[in-house]
């Protein structure tokens, strides 16, 4: 595995998530594996959970990660070629991603999209010019499209909290929020609950539809109640519109999942990436009771990071 941008195959998926659950179990049995290797992580935004899980997981692998928060402390960066750099960009990514490549052994990327520039963000473009340019393997640690260490991490807390026998039912719900928010996240866990052959619905009002690339195989249903029903697991998320790009078309309230939407799934546990915004996505009461399941999906992050960096230095 050269470099970890999406989900790639159901194999290699499993594979992952056996090794981040036996991390899991003895976290620094590996601590010589890294000796004498660096991992670079470059945040072009911000982060809380993905900042420290990663670094937390070099160090349980003897690695030593150096952190450069790229949007404050680096130079601003010309991401296109052939451009007369004469406005505000100081360094050319072929640059600097080279001399980071130099540098480390692994960079991890974390960049947002712009939610403007359709084009631009469905290519992943920024990450693509750090692989691009860099020569060495990369991580992603969210994208413009895609947010895989989140995602592996939400397979291991579903794959712990699932009887061996059962293929649950998983339903991806969107919810309210006051801004425009990216797509990576709900795009990616479609991705890999699909490709983990999970039974998947996703729910949204009309206008937020994803990206048609990420939702084959899933069941599309506009009745929120309707595809609550008998469900396993319910995984809250907010995102813009992607037809409409960026643009935001319901602020609905009575889509923010309470104790009342899961009359007719009462056994269901409930998901979220975080940060989330209380009482607007997701009510006290979800958050606060033992349906949660968000705080060990960010514990998760640590071992799904740990077994990506293993595998790829492997």
């Amino acid at each position: 595995m050269k470099n970890f941008t999406q989900f790639e195959s159901l194999a290699l998926g499993q594979e992952l998530i056996d090794l981040a659950k036996s991390y899991k179990n003895d976290p620094r049995k590996d601590i010589g594996k890294g000796i004498g290797k660096r991992v670079g992580c470059i945040f072009l935004n911000p982060s809380l959970r993905t900042r420290v899980s990663t670094q937390i997981a070099t160090q349980n692998l003897g690695m030593e990660a150096i952190v450069l928060n790229m949007d404050k402390e680096g130079w601003a960066l010309e991401m296109k070629d052939g451009e007369v750099m004469n406005k505000g960009t100081v360094e050319h990514i072929k640059d600097a991603a080279g001399v980071l490549g130099t540098y480390f052994d692994v960079l991890a990327i974390r960049a947002f999209p712009t939610l403007t520039q359709k084009n631009e963000d469905t290519e992943d473009f920024v990450l693509n010019q750090f692989i691009r340019h860099s020569g060495i393997p990369i991580v992603s640690l969210e994208s413009a499209i895609r947010h895989p260490l989140q995602s592996l991490a939400d397979m291991i807390t579903m794959k712990e909290n699932t009887p061996s026998s059962k293929r649950p039912k998983v339903v991806l719900t969107w919810a309210p929020h006051i801004k425009a928010i990216p797509h990576a996240v709900a795009n990616s866990f479609a991705e890999w609950a699909s490709g983990m052959e999970y039974d998947l619905t996703i729910t949204h009002p009309e206008g937020y539809e994803l990206d048609e690339k990420f939702t084959k195989g899933a069941t599309l249903e506009y009745d929120q109640s309707k595809a609550l029903q008998g469900a396993d697991f319910v995984y809250v998320k907010n995102w813009s519109s992607f037809n409409d790009y960026g643009k935001i078309h319901s602020t609905d309230p009575s889509w923010m999942l309470t104790e009342a939407h899961l009359s007719k799934a009462p056994d269901a546990k409930v998901m979220h990436c975080l940060p989330v915004r209380r009482n607007l996505e997701l009510s006290d009461e979800i958050l606060d009771s033992d349906r949660s399941l968000v705080q060990r999906q960010a514990e998760n992050r640590i071992y799904a990071a740990q077994a990506v960096l293993s595998k790829i230095i492997g």
